[in-house]
């Protein structure tokens, strides 16, 4: 079989994962179909079922056909008027290779339990990953890593909106006044699940037989929003974990009647929607590279630029300095649409940080420090907090340690004081460095000649130009709508 579809490249995978055909051909034994899917520039499952027999073919090879249009169109099958490197005119859309990734297996248990795997997508003369492919660019971040011996390990966290509506009722409405699942602001609420206790029961039940583990499912503050924080593990199956459970939420929904959304900000007057990731690096022996010493843990690493980070090791604090020095240059790979920066306000209202700030156990800074006193040297991490529930997870978490890594390698120091440090004077006189404000500013800011981003250690030229590309077609469609609050606002008037 080929390397490319049993190398699972330090990735975690599901329970009874096959390892040779003889074994996927015992799984699938009674079987007559297979559901294979793999993922967008927006973070969007693309897939299809094929025929068992078709399947494992393409297992035993190097993979099977896959139309790269899906690297040519958008979340709404617009196709992008600039020629991207990927997929475009001037080649016909022509097939990439879908390379099927074993690790990934496990059956989807409100689809009759049919065997599910995901893909990842080669350039069919290198047979080399394509540079915007969300799991190819991950893989590459994480084996960097794991070449000096460390794995990347994340957790991710959903905030979302419930509806009680269906894709047609939204349609119907013009996605207006819609109904919410429930009223009010409960967030914790034991209450309010008892009103849809076997919608919510579901999602947290058919999440373990997705094996797609959780480890907290409750409301939050606002109508119909839930929180579900998914199960700390290895990068790369995090970022398939993150991406399977909204394709779960999503479907569990439609049984009930709910369309949960993971728009970032679906209202203007309430909070709105995060998707924090958690961090952090283990050394070979499964330590915390970021946790401090036995001797530094009464008192703190005594070389710390701050208090702050006193309990941080020193590759945690130039880990911490790298995603500091980066932030503004990949914020399209943390926050990829339009609405996504309408939530990032800042202040402590909305916890949604806008500045290139950190500190300890603070949920107002860009990145929270976890780290002892507040909880054990082993559970030593970061929280990056600019993300949103939209988020193509594998983008996100590739900027973060990305940047990260960079950071170690260059030995960066802080670029100034923790958040608990600093005041209102000190934003308005420019000594805090203000994340972009919008989508168009921010892919400008990250195409720029000398952005981090588009250094050969981070991502590249290939992959800004590609990636760029689709947020400039983003931001294009936004410029030229007319919305409603345009048409209130000047029809009568101007």
């Amino acid at each position: 079989m080929s390397k490319n579809n049993l190398s699972l490249g330090g990735v975690s995978p599901t329970s009874n994962a096959p390892n040779s055909m003889s074994a996927l051909q015992t799984l699938l034994a009674d079987d007559i179909k297979v559901k294979v899917a793999g993922i967008d520039v927006d973070g969007v499952l693309r897939g299809k079922y094929m025929s068992k027999e078709k399947f494992l073919s393409a297992a035993g090879s190097d993979g099977f056909n896959f139309c790269s249009v899906i690297f040519g169109w958008d979340m709404h099958d617009t196709v992008y008027p600039k020629e991207l490197l990927i997929s475009n005119r001037a080649n016909g859309y022509r097939d990439l290779i879908a390379s099927i990734d074993l690790a990934t297996y496990r059956r989807i248990p409100w689809e009759n339990n049919v065997p599910f795997f995901l893909v990842s997508f080669l350039d069919p003369d290198t047979k080399e990953p394509i540079c915007a492919d969300p799991r190819g660019v991950l893989r590459q971040i994480s084996a960097k890593a794991l070449a000096k011996g460390w794995s990347c390990m994340a957790g991710c966290e959903y905030e979302y909106f419930q509806f009680k509506e269906t894709p047609e009722s939204l349609s119907n409405k013009n996605f207006t006044n819609l109904q919410p699942l429930t009223s009010g602001m409960h967030g914790y609420s034991l209450l309010r699940t008892q009103l849809n206790t076997e919608y919510f029961n579901n999602i947290f039940d058919e999440s373990l037989k997705f094996q797609v583990p959780l480890e907290g499912h409750h409301t939050e503050t606002g109508p119909g929003v839930y929180e579900t924080a998914l199960a700390y593990t290895d990068v790369l199956r995090m970022a398939d974990n993150a991406i399977l459970f909204k394709f779960l939420a999503k479907s569990i929904g439609m049984k009930h009647g709910v369309v949960p959304s993971f728009m970032a900000k679906p209202w203007g007057n309430l909070p709105g929607c995060s998707g924090h990731i958690h961090v952090s690096l283990r050394d070979a022996s499964g330590k915390s590279l970021f946790a401090v010493s036995d001797a530094e843990l009464k008192d703190g690493r005594a070389n710390a630029q701050y208090n702050d980070t006193k309990f941080l090791s020193q590759e945690g604090e130039w880990f911490l300095a790298g995603i500091l020095d980066g932030l503004p240059d990949v914020m399209p790979m943390l926050v990829p649409t339009i609405n996504g920066y309408k939530r990032l306000v800042g202040g402590e209202a909305f916890w949604a940080p806008n500045a290139v700030t950190y500190g300890y156990d603070s949920r107002a800074a860009s990145v929270r420090i976890i780290s002892p006193p507040s909880v054990p040297p082993a559970a030593t991490r970061m929280e990056i907090r600019v993300p949103g529930a939209d988020m193509n997870p594998y983008f996100a978490l590739s900027a973060i340690f990305a940047l990260g890594l960079r950071g170690i390698e260059k030995k960066l120091s802080l670029p100034g004081p923790p958040v608990s440090q600093l005041t209102l004077e000190d934003k308005k006189a420019g000594k805090v460095q203000m994340l972009p404000i919008s989508l168009e500013a921010a892919t400008e800011r990250m195409m720029r000649a000398g952005s981090v981003a588009r250094e050969e250690a981070v991502f590249g030229n290939d992959f800004v130009e590609h990636f760029g590309g689709t947020r400039q077609h983003e931001v294009k469609l936004w410029n030229e709508a007319v919305t409603n609050w345009e048409v209130e606002r000047y029809l009568e008037l101007a």
